[in-house]
């Protein structure tokens, strides 16, 4: 059987790292497998989806460089789905439900005293033809549930072991609501049996679904893929999901800078035995991956490791690489091989190279300086090369002489050299600067 996977993400949010895992992940499986990988966009939820999140969905993905053999939407085959659900009605493994939602609750809430499961009691198929026109007389409109066989699930799955459920245990899912919207699970059956979708890689939160989607595939006389479910990505700070802040691919691009690349190595390692390092190509990342690596604990995530990732990949960024991204800054004749080299040690984002080149190259003006104080800092400036230990031993020979420290010592050079309060190390920009710029501006 050849290998196809699938991203599936509903457009009700922005892509965060916890989903992108998942698709990089099934990505790097297809692709080590010589199969196909195919987004398939869950937009069925028609109050929340939204054509801003399947756009944003698009741009990142682009971004990212992640490709797909074929993309298509849940809204387009609304007329495959209505055949599958009349066969189900009439095969029986559908029934209408016509409880109110307080209904149900109270229900739940009586069961949970009663110390028993909530799950939905299957009332309706007890109701008679009375009560059920009654029920139509009233408005009621049914909600469709589908029939759990009471029998034991089970699979092998590749990430987690052998998993079993009891049908007995699991609540019949509704598959159609009132208002006619169809839910995720019986759609997401349909197009992986006609998408003959091979491999179901996904978070360990969909388990449960899958135990139910089993007995939907064998109730379409389809047949089982394999399945995988990561252990999930937890923060310290907040549940990772689209409502929170902070995860999404657009913070990671926009706001931290956080190039491809990185996100690459972080999330198709996290979680596994591999170390977890900055490659320089997504060639590397196919030819280290194994699903066999992932293990069935929780992973942490922690934003500080991606952006030291990331700075230890722009480390070792040669000067070809970052040509495009400086014409696009507009500011590629005026940084050459040598400027680069120098300061690419020093950065976290390849955007901070205008901050550098700013300070370095072009005139400062700084604001509410000491005058005085500046100029006896001037004239106890080393002798001999600038490097990276001048200002170490600069403010040394400053301090004995003014009885200065912390900020009264080293803010009045730092708005005088830089023209702000904050910024790139001094001991870095020392030697950038020069020695000729550093006594102009201090004397300025």
């Amino acid at each position: 059987m050849s290998v196809v996977t699938r991203f599936a993400p509903s457009p009700t949010g922005l892509l965060h790292i916890g989903n992108l895992r998942t698709a990089f992940i099934n990505w790097l499986y297809s692709k080590q497998n010589n199969g196909k990988f195919i987004l398939r966009i869950d937009d069925t939820d028609e109050e929340r989806s939204r054509q801003e999140y399947i756009d944003a969905i698009f741009k990142d993905c682009e971004w990212l460089g992640l490709s797909f053999d074929l993309t298509f939407r849940q809204s387009q085959r609304a007329d495959r789905y209505k055949e599958v659900i009349d066969k189900l009605i009439a095969d029986g493994r559908l029934y209408p439900c016509y409880e109110t939602p307080e209904e149900l609750e109270l229900n739940r809430k009586m069961q949970l005293s009663n110390s028993k499961p909530p799950i939905y009691n299957r009332a309706a198929l007890r109701l008679t033809s009375e009560e059920i026109n009654e029920h139509k007389k009233m408005g009621r409109k049914p909600c469709y549930r589908f029939l759990m066989d009471y029998s034991n699930i089970a699979w092998q799955d590749f990430v987690k072991g052998s998993i079993s459920f009891e049908g007995n245990n699991i609540s019949d899912p509704i598959v159609l609501k009132e208002n006619g919207n169809i839910t995720y699970l019986l759609c997401s059956v349909i197009d992986d049996i006609d998408y003959n979708i091979s491999t179901i890689i996904r978070g360990e939160d969909h388990v449960i679904n899958t135990a139910v989607q089993i007995q939907m595939i064998q109730a379409l006389n389809g047949t089982n893929p394999l399945f995988g479910h990561l252990s999930l990505i937890k923060s310290k700070e907040a549940k990772i999901s689209k409502r929170a802040g902070g995860f999404d691919i657009t913070s990671l691009r926009d706001e931290l800078k956080i190039e491809p690349l990185v996100l690459w190595s972080f999330l198709s390692t996290i979680g596994t035995s591999l170390p977890i390092k900055a490659y320089d190509n997504i060639d590397d990342i196919i030819k280290d991956f194994d699903i066999k690596h992932f293990s069935s604990s929780p992973s942490t995530y922690m934003e500080q490791e991606l952006q030291i990732l990331n700075h230890k990949f722009i480390t070792h960024l040669s000067y070809d690489a970052v040509q495009s991204r400086l014409k696009d800054m507009n500011i590629a004749k005026e940084i050459t091989e040598d400027f680069w080299l120098s300061i690419r040690g020093n950065l976290d984002n390849i955007a901070q190279v205008i901050d550098w080149y700013k300070i370095c190259k072009q005139d400062v003006e700084a604001v509410n300086v000491d005058k005085e104080y500046l100029r006896v800092a001037a004239s106890m400036l080393p002798e001999g090369p600038i490097d990276n230990d001048t200002f170490k031993a600069w403010m040394s020979i400053v301090a004995g002489h003014t009885n200065r420290k912390g900020k009264d010592l080293f803010l009045p050079i730092r708005i005088a050299l830089t023209g702000g309060v904050s910024g790139p190390e001094l001991h870095n920009l020392l030697p950038i600067i020069g020695r000729e710029k550093i006594l102009y501006r201090l004397q300025k």
